[in-house]
């Protein structure tokens, strides 16, 4: 059970640290193929869908 407990308490404390790191920094978070600006390794049809869905989130 201390076990359980220690590991709950390290990842709150993880959790905390990056989420207050991404406040204070004010980047927006990026997915998984590195945001619009980096090389993507997706496939052309994931690269055409998450443009799709940024013209939409745009709009």
């Amino acid at each position: 059970m201390e076990t359980v407990l220690g590991t709950m308490i390290v990842f709150g404390i993880v959790v905390g640290a990056m989420s207050l790191g991404a406040l204070v920094t004010g980047r927006p978070l990026k997915g998984s193929c590195g945001g619009p600006d980096a090389d993507c390794p997706c496939s052309e049809s994931e690269k055409r869908a998450c443009e799709l869905k940024r013209q939409k989130e745009a709009a």
